[in-house]
């Protein structure tokens, strides 16, 4: 399942002035599970619901504030995996409205986690 270019509005940084105006993320998720049973009954209880999933992020997004956006994106996973039912999760989140000197598209950070706690994370700036 994907969820790709979902742009929120946050409070997120580090920088006062990030926490007073806030910026737009741009989330991106990647999500596996067996959809096999899911498909032959075509059960939407049987694998990972889109919206619901939508809604959580929002939800952490949009909520309380966080220096970090590695804290968002920790967030995030937990709540896939431990509310959805998935095995894996990849979250991206870009900031593409960064204040800070400098001319770039964005700046970022990607983990990846599973169900048993197995993964790694890397940032991208």
């Amino acid at each position: 399942m994907l969820l790709s270019g979902a742009v929120f509005y946050g409070y997120h940084g580090v920088l006062p002035e990030e926490n007073r105006l806030g910026q737009r993320f741009i989330v991106d998720i990647e999500i596996t599970t067996d959809t096999r049973a899911a498909a032959v009954g075509d059960d939407l209880t049987k694998t990972v619901d889109y919206v619901r999933v939508y809604e959580d992020t929002k939800a952490i997004v949009e909520g309380a504030a966080c220096k970090l956006i590695e804290t968002v994106a920790e967030r995030i996973a937990h709540s896939i995996l431990t509310r959805h039912g998935a095995e894996r999760v990849r979250v991206r989140i870009r900031k593409p409205d960064v204040p800070i000197p400098a001319m770039l598209e964005y700046v970022g950070v990607e983990i990846e986690r599973s169900g048993s706690g197995v993964g790694g994370g890397r940032s991208e700036g």
